[in-house]
């Protein structure tokens, strides 16, 4: 059960419980990449300390689960809260740009987001070599994290934030490389939409809602 604890300017926290997992989110759309993230899942720490960092959010995720078994359940569930609240701090979405791509090179790898802050969830994922939807496996330990999840991941948070994502990995070999090229590229992609125009005035849509 979800539920909002906060929300004032553009920031927001949200918790979720479940049986599996225990959530809380707090964000700041307009931060400066100042991050504190403890999911369990050390590879998954590090992507999302990358989105916040490249999103310019200031961000704080706690996360507790059942990781003895699978990083799958807080993994997904964390997503699932953090789309929710990007969802509340964007409030009426006002002022915003709306449309924003990016493109993130790292190395041998080209990743791209397109985003929608539409109010229509949606979500298109294309390119990624087939042992990563499969399972390829990045971290050691008792929680590593399967690039399986990658699409799991980006499609709850949009489903959640309430935007069209398109996720696409134009080229690229290693699995770590490519993950984190797709992160940088969302969060990037997401701050540029996020972020208010100075030329819009109310909301950017000819329906008036979004």
């Amino acid at each position: 059960m979800a539920s909002p604890e906060q929300q004032s300017g553009r920031r927001a926290r949200i918790e979720r419980a479940t049986s599996e997992s225990s959530i809380t989110v707090e964000i700041d759309l307009d931060g400066t990449g100042a991050t504190d993230i403890d999911t369990g899942v050390p590879f998954f720490d590090h992507m999302l300390t990358s989105f916040g960092k490249h999103g310019c959010f200031d961000l704080t995720v706690k996360a507790t689960g059942d990781i003895d078994i699978e990083a799958h359940h807080t993994v997904e569930d964390t997503a699932i809260v953090l789309g929710q609240a990007v969802r509340k701090a964007l409030g009426d979405k006002a002022g915003i740009r709306r449309f924003a791509e990016a493109k993130i090179p790292m190395d041998e790898t080209l990743a791209e987001a397109v985003v929608d802050v539409s109010g229509r969830p949606y979500f298109v994922f294309r390119g990624e070599p087939e042992n990563m939807i499969t399972y390829s496996v990045i971290g050691a330990g008792s929680a590593p994290y399967g690039t399986v999840l990658n699409q799991h991941v980006f499609e709850s948070f949009a489903s959640n934030a309430h935007i069209a994502l398109h996720v696409i990995v134009h080229y690229g070999r290693d699995p770590h490389h490519i993950t984190e090229a797709e992160y940088k590229a969302v969060a990037r992609a997401l701050r540029a939409a996020c972020e208010p125009d100075p030329r819009v005035s109310g909301i950017p849509s000819t329906k008036g809602t979004l």
